[in-house]
């Protein structure tokens, strides 16, 4: 069978340097392999609109910087078809079918879902289209025939939750639908990038994000302020590494090469580390080093950015391109959904032939 990738983030702001350790790189790296003969990558609008619908220009406007993100990452679209879930009108068709395949109670019990539900304080009334997102994101990796899910730990209910609806619908229909595998990050430093202040998770409206498009006085200064050791108050003070920002960043960032380049008095990570914990470091020659070290990676992708907005008209056209090859794969799937489901109607000659037959008699 032919491995395919469905993956894709939600239009709701530039993306950060944690959307790129934990999944951006990963993508660029994946689409080079040639392991992948076919790989989608989808800006979920209908799917942030789920708890953004009173405030759609938020999408709107973010669709594109997303998508520059993703072309400065290195994301090419001759390799990756880059699309809008919105224009792909055959997932919403499925997901209307999966829905019967589906619990309120078993929708209920998704982690993931409870977590997200939570976090956005949705208990006492939750939208139904954020409720049955589980639904929905089944819908776009089985309209692709995704082998392939790369995500994070967090995410691995929704990908069983989209496993389960497969084989209930083979079991019922007929084996039609692929079921996929996730992908999670092999690396501990890719899996969760915490926010500038130590907090597990970065935000816009926490102020604890460094994006990909920032440029470099405001990433330093971002550097400057983050969470370190608050034992470690004199530079002769042994430093701790639990929970120390700064050296969880240097894990996901840094490269044998930037000692060469940026400290040249340390082999390697492992050495850095030896002597914070030991004391004798101080935190601000620490955070210096990893502002170079993050530059040196930031430069490029801003560099590139920039090209890419030179032509924006350009780029809609190729989401415009890539929404239509999406649109095909989709009608595919959908159309051999819709034959499992014996609702070929027009397609099914036997169907007409009997049923004329029935009513001659």
């Amino acid at each position: 069978m032919d491995k395919i990738i469905l993956t894709g983030d939600r239009p709701t702001g530039k993306l950060h340097v944690g959307h790129y350790i934990g999944s951006l790189k990963r993508r660029v790296e994946l689409q080079n392999s040639g392991e992948f003969k076919k790989i989608f990558i989808m800006v979920a609008d209908a799917q942030a609109l789920t708890d953004n619908m009173e405030n759609p220009e938020k999408v709107r406007e973010n669709i594109i910087e997303v998508v520059l993100d993703y072309l400065a990452c290195g994301l090419d679209p001759e390799k990756s078809t880059m699309f809008i879930q919105s224009m792909v009108p055959e997932l919403t068709e499925l997901s209307f079918y999966y829905m019967n395949l589906v619990t309120v109670s078993r929708l209920q019990r998704n982690p993931t879902v409870k977590a997200e539900i939570g976090l956005r304080n949705f208990e006492n009334s939750i939208p139904v289209g954020f409720f049955t997102y589980p639904i929905s994101q089944a819908s776009d990796i089985t309209a692709f025939k995704a082998t392939t899910v790369p995500v994070g730990e967090d995410q691995l209910p929704m990908i069983e939750q989209t496993r389960e609806i497969v084989r209930k619908f083979n079991s019922v229909y007929g084996e039609t639908l692929v079921e996929p595998e996730a992908l999670i990050p092999s690396e501990a430093a890719a899996k969760r990038l915490p926010g500038t202040d130590g907090k597990a998770k970065m935000s816009k409206s926490l102020g604890n994000c460094i994006y990909l498009s920032d440029d470099a006085k405001t990433v330093a200064d971002a550097v400057k302020t983050m969470y370190t050791d608050p034992l470690h108050i004199k530079v002769s003070d042994p430093g701790h590494l639990e929970g120390n920002t700064v050296f969880t960043y240097l894990e996901a960032f840094s490269k044998p090469e930037d000692f060469v380049k940026f400290l040249p008095e340390y082999k390697s990570l492992d050495e850095l580390k030896e002597h914070y914990t030991r004391g004798g470091l101080g935190d601000m020659k620490v955070k210096k080093f990893l502002a170079n070290v993050m530059e040196d990676t930031l430069a490029p992708i801003r560099a590139r950015r920039a090209e890419f907005e030179k032509d924006i008209p350009a780029i809609y056209e190729m989401l415009k391109k890539n929404c239509e090859t999406a649109r095909n794969e989709a009608a595919d799937t959908l159309s051999e959904v819709k034959s499992a489901m014996r609702m070929n109607y027009f397609d099914d000659i036997e169907l007409i032939r009997s049923q004329a037959e029935r009513f001659s008699k």
